[in-house]
């Protein structure tokens, strides 16, 4: 979910090629999520192998992903480590929204609601322990690196751009501004056209990107003000002010310049005001990530989809040729020609 800021973010319409010669970062789980939501058969049900275990993840990882390379982006994905104490209030939401979705679910199955039925199954997704090795697996069948975040994976993706170790962050969430990412790259796997299920209707997704610089400009503020409007409006780790939107948030943070002056005038309450906002300015990330990108092999990858997983080798085997022929094309250059 993260923190709203999209009605005052300048964002760019682009195209993936618009990136080619960049290295990424890329936020797995929120990636992993999309994947598990998006990737669906039209019935709502998400991929399953012969066994009937979920594979939508590792569709999502390897095909998107040769397409990202096939316009000359080089992905990192960047996994979550153990989640800051702060979060548990919304993992628990999380995990209530799901249950309750689950039980609409119930219900739905046995009113035959099958548009309902399709569009709850969407919502329900679970990424489990099997799942994030099986992606850290096949990554390495590809010879793609993937870095392991002591902490939030979006910090740690974050971090890597702001220290210029990647040019930019995979994500779907704005948090990633707020922990200093330099650039943000949206709808980067998920383009195109989408079903909307609950209005029945059909949507075009485009890329797009937004830059931190670009956007601190226009609202006239700094970072750590930034941070100062994400904590008014709410973000993973606080509750926000009830009733102040971004908007609201912005004229507040210009007006009294930091957050404790808002607070001072309004009478707002924000619990853990300094902890919250640490995390942010000084998340909990390595700054010193080792990137190489290695050979795919052929082998293991056929094994692992195929043998394992149930995907048709018809298809799998031409998108191992273009993997093999991006990542050639890839490595002629290093990661310091792209600075």
């Amino acid at each position: 979910m993260g923190v709203n800021l999209e009605p005052i973010l300048i964002k760019h319409k682009t195209a993936l090629k618009d990136f080619s010669g960049n290295t990424v970062s890329v936020d797995a789980y929120n990636m992993l999520y999309q994947f598990l939501s998006g990737i669906r058969q039209p019935d709502g049900t998400p991929l399953m192998d012969s066994g009937g275990n979920i594979t939508s993840h590792l569709s999502g990882i390897f095909y998107r992903t040769i397409a990202l390379m096939e316009d000359g982006i080089r992905p990192v994905y960047v996994f979550d480590g153990k989640p800051s104490p702060m979060k548990l209030r919304t993992l628990e939401e999380r995990k209530m929204l799901r249950e309750r979705n689950e039980e609409e679910l119930e219900k739905a199955i046995a009113g035959q609601d099958i548009e309902k039925i399709a569009r709850l199954k969407r919502t329900i997704n679970r990424i489990t322990g099997d799942m994030i090795d099986e992606s850290k697996h096949l990554l390495e069948y590809m010879g793609l690196p993937y870095v392991q975040a002591p902490s939030e994976g979006e910090a740690q993706a974050s971090v890597m751009s702001s220290d210029g170790t990647v040019q930019a962050v995979i994500s779907q969430d704005y948090d990633c501004l707020l922990f200093g990412a330099r650039r943000v790259l949206r709808n980067f796997t998920i383009y195109g056209r989408r079903r909307i299920s609950s209005r029945n209707i059909y949507i075009s997704v485009d890329p797009e990107y937004i830059d931190l610089q670009e956007n601190l400009e226009a609202l006239g503020i700094n970072r750590e003000q930034l941070v100062d409007l994400g904590i008014l409006v709410g973000t993973d780790f606080n509750d926000g002010v009830r009733k102040v939107g971004p908007k609201t948030a912005l004229s507040l943070i210009k007006k009294h310049g930091r957050i404790e002056d808002v607070i001072r005038e309004k009478g707002y309450e924000i619990p853990e005001l300094e902890n919250v906002r640490e995390i942010f300015l000084k998340p909990v990330a390595s700054h010193e990530t080792a990137i190489k990108f290695g050979t795919p092999d052929r082998e293991k990858i056929v094994d692992f989809l195929c043998g394992r997983h149930s995907f048709s080798p018809t298809r799998v085997e031409p998108y191992i040729e273009k993997l093999v022929h991006a990542m050639d094309r890839g490595n002629q250059f290093s990661l310091d020609s792209f600075f």
